[in-house]
């Protein structure tokens, strides 16, 4: 049973979606699911397509119940080993990004690329959870540039993000830009997910729906901003083997 967005409120609705097999969901499908819950209109509504900017893009084929037209939400897609995820926003521009944690050399790869405010940060971390901290800071960056249209380009990997060390809301500012926010939801045990959300004016809410697993057990959790708790209903998942390599989407 999904956990359905509050009508009035900002929400992102992001939904993870893979098999015990290795093979990712259909982005379209999952986009088409996602938009219909946020909207609490049939699935069958939806279109999708794609924005001048070559990023995705959910359209209702139909006007809705006031008459208003066809709607047109803003949405993200992120692809890893064997999930893909996706990511819609009524209020506003979204970006979503996903990696597997995995051992890698995060000191010499974030004194190559990140900020070096964020490579200091990430060197006084335990080495223990270190891996994990470099793709926190990874995927925000990956779903800010996202959410902004212009992905790593002109510096994005330099972008500062707020450090994700667990202390505060869900979705925190970005350092420079406080209208655009970006945290890390729960997610399946080894995926590291990071959500932004860009021309904020209160209070976001985001919603995050999981089938990762062989049994295709849904995941539900309702996470709100300044709470950061998941409510967790089942959890069955199964991990992919991982790369070794850190790549965009």
């Amino acid at each position: 049973m999904s956990q359905l967005p509050v009508p009035g409120r900002d929400t992102v609705y992001v939904w993870v979606g893979g098999d015990a097999g290795g093979r990712p969901a259909p982005a379209g499908r999952l986009l088409r699911r996602a938009a219909a819950a946020l909207l609490g209109r049939p699935e069958a509504e939806f279109v999708v397509g794609r924005r001048p900017d070559g990023g995705p893009s959910v359209r209702s084929s139909t006007a809705g119940d006031g008459g208003s037209g066809p709607v047109e939400v803003p949405a993200s897609v992120s692809r890893t080993d064997g999930v893909v995820v996706v990511a819609v926003r009524a209020g506003g521009p979204v970006g979503v990004d996903a990696e597997w944690c995995r051992p890698l050399p995060a000191l010499g790869l974030a004194g190559r690329w990140y900020d070096p405010t964020e490579a200091a940060w990430l060197a006084g971390r335990l080495p223990c959870g270190r891996e994990r901290d470099f793709l926190r800071l990874w995927t925000a960056k990956e779903a800010v540039g996202k959410a902004l249209g212009i992905g790593l380009r002109d510096g994005g990997l330099r972008r500062r993000m707020p450090a994700p060390d667990g202390a505060g809301p869900l979705l925190r500012p970005v350092p420079g830009n406080p209208t655009v926010r970006v945290g890390h939801p729960c997610a399946a045990t080894g995926l590291v997910l990071a959500v932004a959300v860009a021309g904020v004016r209160g209070p976001v809410e985001v919603v995050v729906e999981e089938t990762v697993g062989r049994d295709g057990q849904a995941v539900g959790a309702v996470q709100r901003a300044g709470h950061g708790v998941a409510a967790v209903r089942s959890a069955s998942v199964d991990r992919t083997s991982l790369p070794v390599v850190v790549r965009g989407s």
